[in-house]
């Protein structure tokens, strides 16, 4: 994949991506100029490109779509998972064309400017997805000039000088700056999101926000329960004081490990009370964390929107969305750890159990609805527990 003269910028190139190996991919900019450092990862999605890019866990990360046509059905104020874009920027195949499609507020690429994204169209991301499923997942700098004019060598130093993902943590600079109850369900067609939720005789669910898409309180709303958000460095005490029935894990970006640091002894505690507690994605390996597991960095990750996970109570399948980089270690579970769910792409760890308290996790996301509900039952698991057992 490495041009035979890598700084040459070819004739009517506007864009590049830059990876820490050296080699240059050339292709057309689109959204903010400016660069971007970071590590680049794939999407199998065929949809939910601006929930994707809103995601709060894709912090820190350049997007490769294996989809060859995003930004056809263009953008809107409904369709995002944070208020920002939290992705660095996104690699297509296509250039970004007029939306079709009656919600379309907006084109793409006019979006991704208004937030500072940098877009990069005219990649072989086939090559490149092809390239780090066999390489792993790289450091790399996205760039786009208008006038076509880059600085190469100092985007190459720019890429070999990032830390990588190991060992960062970024919950702190994904999660809610203050505690805030939450109001609204899920979207329907003609109704936006409807149903606040906040009605007080609701079962009380407390969400740490490690960086959590909106669509996880959307659905706990739509569950039953009544949401209030604390920030990720949040303290026992101050979730305690909020008198919750449950306690919720939400996803988030970077090294659980490094999260882990602060996160791990107040969910230690919140396990002690005996109150249920669930945890997603970035949730999931902090419960592993809590309990004595160790998690690793995974080789590419899972990040799409098809990925089969097999329920092992019953060996039922799920389609699921996953996005992680880092997974929990099976081999170190404790003994009242019990596996719940395995994926059927490689076999590593899916879900978790304690069996001497009511706490579960899960490393995908069930909010997503890929399969479509295959996997909503998991929040009325969770509410369906609430205010039946208490420490």
């Amino acid at each position: 994949m490495a041009d035979a003269k890598p700084y040459d910028v070819p004739a009517g190139a506007t864009g590049c991506l830059v990876l820490a190996s050296g080699d240059v991919l050339w292709g057309r900019g689109f959204g903010a100029e400016g660069q971007a450092v970071g590590e680049v990862c794939f999407h199998t999605a065929m949809t939910g490109y601006q929930e994707i890019m809103t995601d709060p866990s894709f912090a820190g990360q350049i997007i490769t779509f294996t989809f060859p046509h995003i930004g056809n059905v263009g953008a809107n104020a409904d369709d995002v998972e944070a208020d920002l874009p939290h992705a660095l920027g996104m690699i297509v195949r296509e250039d970004v064309t007029a939306p079709s499609n009656f919600r379309s507020a907006e084109r793409l690429d006019a979006w991704m400017k208004r937030h500072a994204r940098i877009g990069l169209a005219g990649i072989d991301t086939r090559a490149l997805t092809r390239r780090i499923r066999a390489g792993g997942a790289p450091n790399g700098v996205i760039a786009h000039a208008a006038d076509g004019q880059f600085d190469v060598p100092l985007l190459l130093e720019m890429a070999r000088a990032w830390p990588g993902l190991e060992g960062m943590d970024l919950a702190k600079a994904v999660t809610a700056e203050a505690d805030y109850g939450w109001e609204g369900g899920v979207w329907r067609l003609g109704f936006g999101y409807h149903g606040k939720g906040a009605e007080a005789d609701r079962p009380h669910v407390v969400a740490i926000d490690y960086g959590a898409k909106r669509n996880i309180y959307r659905n706990l709303v739509k569950a039953g329960a009544r949401v209030s958000v604390v920030p990720a460095t949040a303290s026992f005490d101050q979730v305690m004081a909020l008198q919750p029935d449950g306690i919720f894990l939400s996803n988030g970006p970077g090294d659980p490990a490094a999260t882990g640091e602060y996160a791990v002894p107040v969910i230690r505690q919140l396990l002690d009370t005996g109150k249920p507690l669930f945890g997603i994605c970035l949730g999931h390996q902090l419960l592993g964390l809590a309990v004595g597991a160790r998690t690793t960095k995974m080789f590419q990750g899972h990040r799409g929107a098809n990925h089969p996970v097999k329920r092992l109570a019953d060996g039922a399948v799920e389609i699921t969305s996953m996005n992680h980089g880092f997974a929990v270690e099976r081999d170190s579970l404790p003994a009242n750890a019990r596996e719940t769910h395995v994926s059927l792409f490689d076999g590593s760890n899916a879900g978790l159990e304690l069996t001497d308290k009511p706490a579960f996790s899960v490393q995908y996301h069930p909010e997503a609805s890929p399969g479509p509900q295959d996997s909503f039952y998991l929040f009325e698991r969770f509410v369906g527990v609430l205010g039946k057992t208490n420490g």
